[in-house]
């Protein structure tokens, strides 16, 4: 925990409200807050589902892409632009 000299002013019926809920989920003041702040960060971040185009099956899962971005194991080394040019005179 951290103490700092300055003074923070919070709205009397604020902390009321707080502390209720505190008081009723059965944890700290401390705790209400951090789950506030979690759920606003994760709403912020969270992209618009009108910009999605495939809502139904959409599924950021990050370390699913980390594990797809660029990276390719093969036996023998592979020539990536006749690669991308032969699979061009394909179409």
């Amino acid at each position: 925990m951290v103490t700092t000299a300055k003074k923070i002013e919070i709205d009397p019926k604020l902390f009321k409200t707080i502390s209720k809920i505190a008081k009723k989920e059965n944890t700290t003041i401390n705790d209400v807050i951090k789950q506030g702040i979690e759920k606003i960060e994760k709403e912020t971040i969270k992209i618009p589902d009108h910009l999605i185009m495939n809502k139904d099956t959409y599924n950021p899962d990050p370390e699913r892409m980390k594990r797809m971005i660029g990276i390719i194991k093969t036996d023998k080394p592979v020539d990536v632009a006749k690669e991308i040019s032969e699979s061009r005179k394909m179409y």
